[in-house]
């Protein structure tokens, strides 16, 4: 396995369907909502995903929203870009469930139905510094490597 997307074990039975990009040219693989839910003006959501990404050690998951949901709607990222790392998937305390976290600038709600495609994942690689001697392990999920 190099890299690609499972169904977390919580939605096994849920029809949850795994990220696909659209077109030949497409650098994104869409990433839909696992149920519904409705974003409130003002406020930060977050949307299950019922999917983990695995990758290589040197790759990270880059999650966008996506364009036509944000402008339509005044939706961003909380965090402008997601960042989901390899070690999040299948760690000691976490089977790596991604959850997009969503604020609704706009003045009315929206409500996300299940299978809506919310966001997009871009798989990318990394570099590291030459003094760079990490030995922490992950074990945990959103968060767990400190605020």
């Amino acid at each position: 396995m190099i890299r690609g997307f499972e169904v977390v074990t919580q939605y096994k039975n849920c029809n949850i369907s795994l990220p696909v990009r659209k077109t030949t040219r497409s650098a994104g693989y869409d990433i839909t909502a696992a149920q519904d839910v409705t974003l409130t003006p003002g406020e930060v959501t977050l949307i299950l995903t019922g999917i983990k990404a695995y990758m290589q050690d040197d790759e990270y998951l880059g999650i966008y929203i996506r364009s036509g949901l944000a402008v339509k709607h005044s939706l961003s990222l909380i965090n402008g870009q997601g960042i989901i790392d390899a070690d999040y998937y299948n760690n000691s305390e976490n089977e790596g469930h991604i959850f997009i976290g969503i604020f609704n600038h706009g003045a009315e709600p929206v409500s996300v139905t299940k299978g809506t495609r919310i966001a997009q994942g871009i798989f990318y690689k990394y570099l590291k510094t030459d003094n760079d001697y990490v030995t922490e392990i992950r074990s945990g999920g959103l968060g767990s490597t400190g605020l």
